[in-house]
C-alpha cells in the first residue's frame, strides 16, 4: 500500500505510539495501551522519582494532536535485557563506571593504603 506522499507505509509499522487510560491500581501512575510496531502493549506510567529503581523502560512523551490521552514514544532507557534500539550504542560487560576520577585519586587519602596479603 502506498500512501499519498509516495511511502510504502513501512513508517507506520515503526511507530510507537502510547494511550494514556484512567488511574492504575496501584494509585501512583495511569494504565496505557502502547502500539509498538506491530504489537499491543498494555503497562502502567508512573513518573520517576530519585533514589527509587525503574521497573522497565524510561521513556520521552510528545503529545499528538488528535487527543490529549495519545502521545508519541521516544524510548530513553531501554528496559534490562532489552535489545538496544540503536546500532549507535555499544555493550559493554559488567557495572557501569560510577567513581569519578577524583574519588579514584582520593581513595588512599580516605581510606588508607592497601595492605599486601
Amino acid at each position: 500500500m502506498v500512501s499519498e506522499n509516495g511511502d510504502s507505509g513501512d513508517a507506520a509499522s515503526d511507530e510507537d505510539v502510547l494511550f494514556v487510560g484512567g488511574p492504575a491500581e496501584s494509585g501512583e501512575g495511569v494504565d496505557v495501551l502502547r502500539k509498538r510496531k506491530d504489537r499491543l502493549e498494555v503497562g502502567e506510567l508512573r513518573p520517576t522519582k530519585e533514589g527509587r529503581p525503574l521497573h522497565g523502560e524510561l521513556v520521552k512523551l510528545k503529545p499528538r494532536g488528535e487527543s490529549k490521552r495519545v502521545f508519541d514514544v521516544e524510548t530513553v532507557l531501554a528496559a534490562p535485557g532489552a535489545p538496544a534500539a540503536s546500532p549507535a550504542r555499544t555493550a559493554h560487560n559488567g557495572p557501569a563506571q560510577v567513581a569519578t576520577t577524583t574519588y579514584r585519586k582520593n581513595w588512599d587519602k580516605t581510606f588508607g593504603k592497601s595492605k599486601p596479603n
